[in-house]
């Protein structure tokens, strides 16, 4: 059985990448993932897993990936298996 880290991250929080640049903010909070809105002129959804968070407290969210890599594995929704 897998486990999965507690969401305890809530709307509005800050979102940094594992090196600490800026990623954006949490625009909501799911089972399972976080939906995060990224900064910037032309604002991208990401969809974090839950297993891609790294610290969530005090405000701000802190993701397993650095920078660039946050936004190729996360930029479209999340597939689940029909079971899972």
């Amino acid at each position: 059985m897998n486990e999965r880290p507690e969401l305890n991250a809530r709307r509005g929080w800050q979102v940094f990448s594992r090196d600490g640049h800026l990623v954006g903010r949490v625009d909501s909070v799911f089972a399972d993932y976080l939906l995060v809105r990224t900064a910037g002129l032309l604002p991208v959804d990401l969809y974090v897993p839950s297993d891609g968070i790294l610290a969530a407290r005090d405000g701000r969210v802190v993701l397993t990936l650095a920078g660039e890599e946050t936004y190729s594995r996360w930029h479209r929704p999340l597939k689940r298996a029909p079971h899972a």
